[in-house]
């Protein structure tokens, strides 16, 4: 790694028992800062660069040297305030308040634009912070696994359950129309993918958890990627099974194994709005289509069409403005296609990239016009063989004030709100011991606490699915630095497996201590209009106190530390969120952190779900005891 022409060395968080920090409670966020950096876990480490395009873990490496500099001589009452990636100051607190809180990105709403955020990056006085990568709690891409898991099973019950595979008619809006007819395969009742084809883009950091995921739940997964390090990468991590050296291999062993009910994962390397077009073209629809390339970003993330990925990377450095261009271009191409295929017959999905907006904006900037001449058919090639402008699948009629990208639903209301409403989302942890036993125990502690049969034998249905995965997860998933692992949990289950995790560091059982926190994509933590908080019931989509409130709330009840962002996940001017980390050290302290941030941190998701009209969440609150402060 190079940093102001001084080399340096890949960097690896220390393992084992022996403190660097003068406590755990330091010692765990200066770990976490450096797993961030890992070269198993980080995209570009050299550049300080975690995931999503641009997502960093300090602001310079001299801005890193510091902040860990700041760790190690930081008292149990001392309170270290990070801004964008730079240490700002110490202040002296009390032991039960965090030890470091963290802003990042954060810009006055009315200069909350790509443009000024960037201006201001460089002159060096900000960074984007993603999500987990600013505030060090980033797993790899096991951090997005369980919830794309998640997200993949419950499309799979909504619009599969007690269903054959391949045809059939799906949700009202979504037809389910296979790619092909054939020997129909029975699922399981509680509905999974086996016998579906799910066609997708991006493996990075986050689109790299979906191959796995889809196969998790049985399923044919097909995705394009620009990026040859990226597959090798996801191959190399157990996350991907194989390359397909063409489309056309790609295609055949999708279809191959859709037909025989097998569960694959194929990646071909080429730009995802051409291998939808190419669908287009062949007349084949897949069952299942959403997209996670890095759509949020417009120039240091998504990649354009109509050029190689080094021409594209030449473009970017030399001609940014260009790029942008470019890159718009090719998303209202990208949004056009899914559009089509949605009209055909694909159960089509946002999942949370803002390529839909940025596709609006497309058009809106005049960098994309549908009623263009070159949208007919009839046009050249200009990558794959097949374009969306040269297929006339974006007509006039269909497009201009119509061309409506938000007709693809976001996958929050359509799949994970009803969990949202109970409190529920990723909890995840990680051994700082570094020893793959200690997450080993935790995974047995999780059975244990939830069992998926109870003591006289019978099955206990809202388990199993936590079980499975949980099983799965270690089986199949490979570590990235520390040993982590993630599942997802809701109010009242989150704070009993914390106490547990502490009662298992306090009896000696794991070899140092459990540090616990979670996706900033949480019931409570976050304003997305686009993506989180789309379609609220009461239209309070864009309300962005509720994030501020549980930073605030996490703070009060003694996080190890806490994040407040913006941006992350759709792009500056789209979101704020936050996230809180907590350490379990076996200690009694720490267990009574554990129960108020663990109870806090789920309530404020029930508590912005009650407020917003959910019945699901007003029950969820009069039957665990939620405080919704109602007369």
């Amino acid at each position: 790694m190079q940093h102001q022409g001084i080399l340096h060395p890949p960097l690896r968080a220390p393992r084992g028992a022996r403190l660097s920090c003068k406590s755990w409670l330091t010692e765990a966020p200066m770990r976490m800062l450096m797993n961030n950096l890992d070269p198993e876990v980080a995209e570009r480490p050299d550049e300080l660069i975690v995931y999503g395009g641009s997502g960093k873990a300090a602001r310079t490496w001299e801005d890193f040297e510091r902040i860990v500099a700041c760790l190690k001589r930081l008292e149990a009452d001392e309170t270290l305030l990070v801004q964008s990636g730079r240490a700002v100051g110490v202040l002296k607190t009390h032991a039960d308040a965090p030890r470091v809180l963290i802003s990042n990105s954060m810009l006055v709403p009315k200069w909350a634009t790509w443009e000024e955020f960037r201006r201001l990056e460089a002159m060096g006085l900000t960074m984007f912070g993603q999500m987990t990568a600013g505030s060090w709690i980033y797993i790899g891409t096991q951090g997005i696994l369980q919830g794309t898991y998640e997200t993949f099973g419950a499309l799979a019950r909504k619009h599969f359950a007690g269903r054959e595979g391949q045809g059939g008619k799906g949700a009202e809006g979504q037809r389910d129309r296979g790619i092909e007819t054939g020997n129909a395969l029975p699922l399981h009742d509680g509905g999974t993918l086996r016998g579906r084809l799910v066609v997708t883009g991006g493996l990075g950091g986050m689109g790299g958890a979906q191959p796995l995921a889809a196969t998790m739940n049985e399923g044919v997964c097909l995705c394009a990627e620009v990026d040859p390090s990226r597959i090798e990468k996801r191959i190399r991590d157990r996350y991907l099974d194989k390359a397909a050296r063409s489309v056309d291999e790609a295609l055949a062993w999708a279809l191959d194994a859709r037909r025989a009910g097998a569960a694959v994962s194929i990646a071909v390397e080429m730009n995802a709005a051409d291998l939808l077009a190419e669908l287009i073209r062949r007349d084949l629809t897949p069952d299942v289509l959403t997209d996670q390339t890095s759509a949020h970003d417009v120039l240091n993330g998504y990649v354009p069409n109509g050029m190689s990925y080094a021409a594209a990377l030449a473009l970017r450095r030399d001609d940014p403005e260009r790029y942008i261009r470019e890159s718009y271009r090719t998303m209202a191409d990208h949004v056009a296609c899914m559009l089509e295929l949605q009209r055909r017959g694909a159960i089509t999905f946002d999942y949370g990239n803002n390529i839909r907006g940025h596709a609006k904006e497309a058009v809106e900037k005049g960098f994309a016009d549908p009623r263009a001449a070159d949208f007919r058919p009839g046009g050249g090639s200009r990558s794959s063989g097949a374009t969306a402008r040269n297929l006339g699948i974006a007509p006039a009629e269909a497009c201009g004030s119509d061309f409506d990208p938000f007709r693809i639903p976001g996958f929050v209301p359509e799949y994970i709100r009803p969990l949202f409403c109970e409190g529920q989302g990723p909890f995840r942890w990680v051994a700082l011991s570094g020893d793959p036993k200690d997450i080993a125990r935790t995974d047995r502690a999780v059975l244990e606490t939830f069992p998926d049969v109870d003591a006289s034998g019978r099955r206990v249905p809202h388990r199993e699915h936590l079980c499975r995965w949980i099983r799965m997860a270690g089986e199949r998933v490979a570590f990235q630095g520390l040993p982590a692992r993630i599942c997802w949990l809701g109010y009242g289950d989150r704070a009993k497996m914390g106490l547990v995790f502490n009662d298992l560091v306090a009896r000696g059982e794991v070899s140092a201590p459990i540090v616990i926190g979670r996706d900033h994509l949480d019931c409570g933590s976050v304003a997305s209009p686009n993506r989180e908080t789309e379609g609220m019931k009461d239209g309070s989509d864009a309300i962005a106190d509720w994030p501020i409130l549980n930073a605030l709330a996490n703070t009060a009840c003694g996080a190890t530390w806490v994040s407040v962002h913006h941006g992350g996940g759709v792009g500056i001017g789209y979101s704020i969120h936050a996230g809180q980390v907590i350490v379990a050290d076996g200690t009694p302290e720490a267990a009574r952190r554990l129960q108020r941030v663990l109870t806090a941190d789920p309530a404020m998701g029930v508590f912005r779900h009650v407020d917003a009209g959910y019945e699901r969440a007003e029950a969820v609150a009069r039957e665990r005891g939620v405080d919704g402060a109602r007369a």
